[in-house]
C-alpha cells in the first residue's frame, strides 16, 4: 500500500477526530475525556507516591504532599513541598519522572489533536503544508502522526541527557550510574518544562557551566515551541512549504520575549550580590539567558528566585503569565494569544475596523477567544493571589510570585510553597491542574461551541473609558 503524504496525514488525521467527535455522545466532549484521563494519571501517581517504598525513610508520604508531587509532575510544573532528592527513593523519583513524561507526551498529543479538531470544524489546514488535496487514509496515518510527537520528544529528551551525563562525567567526577541517572532524569524534566530537579538547589551549582545550561535552555525552548511548530519548522527546512501564521507569530514572539526578558533580567540583576552579583561577565550573561527562558514553563533556576529584585520578580511574572507556544510542553495563556491581543491593541489605536495579522485578516471570533482566555487566567491569578495572601503573612511578591507560576505551570518558586498550610497545597494543586489543563479545554470549547443568533439587538455605543 503507497503511503501517504505529510501533507495529507494532517488533513485526514483532522477529518478522523472530528469524525470520530460526531459519534459520541452530547456528554462525551473530547476535553472532557482528556480531563479525566489526566485525573486518573494523577490519582495513581499519588497512590504511587503514598507508598512506603517511594520515600528514602521507609514511611508513607502524607496524602496532601503526595497529592501537590503528582499533580506537579503530570500537569509538568516543578513546585514541590519536599526536596525531591532528599525525601524521594529511588523508585519515588523514577515514579515523578514517568508521571512527567506521560504529562508532556499527553499534553503536546492532546493539544494537538484537539487544536487540529478545531481546525477541522473550521475548514482550516493550519497551513502545515501549501498543497490542497485530502484522500482517505486509516487509523495508521493517524498513529504515525503521534508518533512523530513521541520521536521527537524522546529525541531532544536523548540529545540533553547524552550532554549532561557526558559533563558530569567528565566535569564533575561523577560515576556513570550517578551521571546517567540524572541526565536522563533533566533531559526529561527538562524538555517537557517540568523544573523538577535532583539537586536541592535547582541548577544554581551549575549557573556558570554553558554546557549544562545551554542544554536545558535548548530543552526547554524546543519543548516551549509546540508539535505544529516543530513540524513546520522541519518541514521548512527542507524548503518545502511557507511560513504560516500560527509558527511564525510563536517563533517572533518567543524571540522577542526571549531578549526584552534576558536584557532586562541581566542588567537589573547584574550587581545584586544573592543573584549574579559574584559571577563573572559570563556567567551573569548565560544566568541571564537562563532566568529569561526558565518562565516560559520551565521552573528550573540557576540564581535563588527568592533574592531576585522585586522589578525582577514582577518581569518574571509577566513572563510567566505569557509562557509558551500552544501545543506545547508550556502554559500560560501562550504566546500566540499575546500577540493576537497585542495586534488587536494596535488596530485599535490605528482606528482600523479589522485587524490584519501578517498579510491575514484575523476572525473576529479569534480575537474574543484570545480575550476571553487571557481575562479569565488574569481572574484566577488575582483570586488565587488575594485568597493566599489573606491566610499567609508573606510578602505580595512572593504571594503573586507564586500564584502566577502555579497557575502558569511554570514551577519557579521564592521558597514560600512548603511553608504555605495542607489546604493551601490542595488549592494550589487544583491551580495546577486548571492552569495546565484549562487554557487547552477552553479554547477548544469556545472554538467549537458555534451558536448562530437569531436575531441582533439596536447598536448603541457605551462611553469607554
Amino acid at each position: 500500500m503507497t503511503r501517504a503524504r505529510p501533507s495529507r496525514q494532517w488533513s485526514a488525521f483532522t477529518r478522523t477526530l472530528f469524525g470520530m467527535r460526531r459519534t459520541l455522545p452530547t456528554a462525551g466532549h473530547p476535553a472532557r475525556a482528556v480531563i479525566m484521563g489526566f485525573a486518573a494519571t494523577v490519582a495513581v501517581g499519588t497512590v504511587l507516591l503514598m507508598l512506603p517504598v517511594a520515600t528514602e525513610h521507609g514511611q508513607s508520604t502524607d496524602l496532601v504532599k503526595a497529592l501537590f508531587t503528582a499533580t506537579s509532575a503530570v500537569c509538568i510544573t516543578g513546585l514541590i513541598v519536599v526536596d525531591t532528592a532528599g525525601h524521594w527513593s529511588t523508585f519515588g523519583e523514577i515514579t515523578i519522572i514517568a508521571l512527567i513524561q506521560i504529562g508532556g507526551l499527553g499534553i503536546m498529543t492532546v493539544a494537538s489533536l484537539l487544536v487540529l479538531l478545531v481546525s477541522r470544524r473550521f475548514g482550516l489546514r493550519m497551513q502545515l503544508s501549501a498543497q490542497r488535496e485530502t484522500k482517505s487514509i486509516d487509523l495508521g496515518e493517524v498513529r504515525d502522526v503521534v508518533r512523530r510527537i513521541v520521536l521527537i520528544s524522546l529525541a531532544v529528551e536523548v540529545v540533553v541527557a547524552t550532554v549532561f551525563t557526558i559533563r558530569l562525567l567528565t566535569g564533575y567526577g561523577y560515576d556513570v550510574g550517578d551521571a546517567l541517572y540524572s541526565g536522563v532524569f533533566h533531559g526529561v524534566s527538562a524538555f517537557n518544562n517540568a523544573g523538577f530537579s535532583l539537586y536541592s538547589d535547582s541548577m544554581e551549582r551549575f549557573a556558570s557551566d554553558p554546557w549544562i545550561s545551554l542544554s536545558v535552555i535548548f530543552a526547554v525552548i524546543i519543548g516551549g515551541l509546540g508539535f505544529p511548530v516543530l513540524f513546520e519548522l522541519g518541514r521548512r527546512l527542507r524548503g518545502k512549504i511557507q511560513w504560516s501564521m500560527h509558527s511564525k507569530i510563536t517563533l517572533l514572539t518567543t524571540g522577542v520575549l526571549l531578549v526584552v526578558g534576558f536584557a532586562f533580567i541581566t542588567v537589573n540583576e547584574w550587581r545584586n550580590p544573592d543573584t549574579m552579583g559574584a559571577l563573572g561577565v559570563p556567567g551573569k550573561l548565560l544566568a541571564g539567558l537562563f532566568a529569561a527562558t526558565m518562565p516560559r514553563s520551565a521552573g528550573f533556576n540557576s540564581v535563588p528566585t527568592g533574592e531576585l529584585e522585586s522589578s525582577t520578580l514582577l518581569v518574571t511574572d509577566v513572563l510567566m503569565f505569557i509562557g509558551g507556544g500552544s501545543a506545547s510542553t508550556a502554559a500560560g495563556i501562550k504566546v500566540t494569544t499575546f500577540a493576537l491581543l497585542a495586534y488587536v491593541i494596535l488596530a485599535e489605536i490605528r482606528g482600523e475596523p479589522t485587524v490584519h495579522v501578517m498579510g491575514r485578516r484575523l476572525a473576529a471570533t479569534v480575537q474574543r477567544q484570545a480575550l476571553t482566555v487571557a481575562l479569565l487566567s488574569v481572574a484566577l491569578v488575582m483570586l488565587t493571589t488575594i485568597t493566599m495572601l489573606s491566610v499567609s503573612d508573606h510578602r505580595l511578591d512572593d504571594v503573586l510570585f507564586e500564584s502566577v507560576s502555579a497557575v502558569g505551570t511554570v514551577g519557579l518558586s521564592t521558597g514560600i510553597t512548603p511553608e504555605l498550610q495542607p489546604a493551601m497545597h490542595v488549592v494550589m494543586s487544583i491551580l495546577m491542574f486548571i492552569g495546565r489543563l484549562g487554557p487547552i479545554t477552553l479554547a477548544t470549547a469556545l472554538a467549537l461551541r458555534d451558536r448562530p443568533r437569531r436575531y441582533e439587538l439596536p447598536e448603541e455605543r457605551p462611553i469607554v473609558g
